[in-house]
């Protein structure tokens, strides 16, 4: 059987999706695995598997609609038995019933995209399948549940990454361990104060380690410079690609982040981490396991999974010093 895996984004998504992955690949049944990945996130899935057949379309680019167009002809050369949409968004659905093939998506009742349903076999969720983790994988099983199979949700496992991965050095860090702090969310709903952020730099001097902020635009860049001001915290020079934040993080003594890429990934890699909450729900996307540590703020119209909010408090309400008993307590 040969299966196509569509996730066009973002960061965090695709290494949730990891787990459905795994599954998909361990099934006897199925020869060949394909991927369709928006170009933007492509990045990503150099940590993916080997055997994995990665399409990259650039539905924002200059040209999206010849993009499109041209990425369904390819898809329809490779006449795929099965597509999973993991995204059931209507573009989504769309290159997914574009192949020809039998398409399985997301359950009719929570897709964004209402009708991204009138093109797929919609998944329904068991009630205990809270955890995106859970719902992708249920998703990735649609083709070869039966009724009877949906009466037990489906576990969640933790995203690994399986591929060997080369570390490389930082001569530039100091000898001692280091805790990564990452500036990363797409939402300004995940942004955290300056000074919360000097606090955590501070803390973590004084447990003996130090701090390495890591950051994925110029915007953040800049953050991360003007926390530096007054904190001891060592800003990377660069942006890092994929293989040079994965050794960064594998490295490191534990991560601390909002809801965002890079937290999921430190938690693929086997990490420690400390994430704060607000706008989003750790028992939703949160990594879950010993090693992973949550600092909520519970504000009383939270978690509203806003991007924007003009009554922003969240992040105001979550303190250095509860980050810094968490990771007090990594080994």
């Amino acid at each position: 059987m040969k299966v196509l895996l569509i996730k066009l984004s973002a960061f965090g998504d695709l290494i949730h999706c990891l787990p459905a992955l795994d599954d998909v690949l361990a099934r006897d049944d199925v020869q060949e695995v394909h991927w369709l990945v928006d170009e933007r996130f492509a990045f990503v899935t150099d940590v993916f598997p080997e055997s994995v057949v990665i399409h990259r379309v650039a539905l924002k680019g200059e040209h999206p609609i010849r993009a499109a167009w041209q990425m369904i002809q390819e898809l329809r050369h490779e006449h795929f038995d099965v597509v999973i949409d993991l995204q059931s968004l209507i573009k989504s659905s769309v290159l997914a019933a574009a192949t020809g093939a039998k398409a399985y998506g997301y359950d009719a009742s929570e897709v964004r995209e209402k009708p991204a349903t009138w093109l797929q076999q919609s998944t329904c969720f068991h009630a205990d399948e809270r955890h995106v983790v859970q719902k992708y994988r249920h998703v990735a099983a649609a083709p070869w549940q039966s009724v009877s199979d949906t009466e037990n949700p489906l576990a969640y496992q933790e995203p690994r990454i399986h591929r060997e991965l080369k570390l490389i050095s930082f001569p530039a860090l100091p000898q001692k361990p280091w805790v990564v702090l990452s500036l990363g969310g797409s939402w300004q709903t995940k942004e955290l104060p300056n000074e919360t952020w000097q606090a955590v730099a501070q803390g973590i001097e004084e447990q003996g380690a130090h701090a390495v902020m890591c950051w994925g635009n110029d915007e953040e860049h800049a953050k991360a410079k003007a926390i530096a001001e007054y904190a001891p915290v060592t800003v990377l020079e660069q942006r890092l690609d994929i293989a040079s934040l994965c050794s960064l993080l594998k490295q490191a003594k534990a991560l601390i982040a909002t809801d965002t890429g890079v937290l999921h990934l430190a938690a693929a890699l086997e990490t420690p981490t400390v994430s704060f909450w607000g706008a989003s729900a750790s028992w939703r996307s949160g990594p879950l396991g010993e090693q992973h540590q949550f600092v909520e703020s519970s504000p009383s119209c939270g978690p509203c999974f806003k991007r924007q909010c003009a009554n922003f408090v969240c992040m105001d309400m979550i303190c250095a010093d509860d980050m810094l008993r968490c990771l007090k307590d990594i080994d």
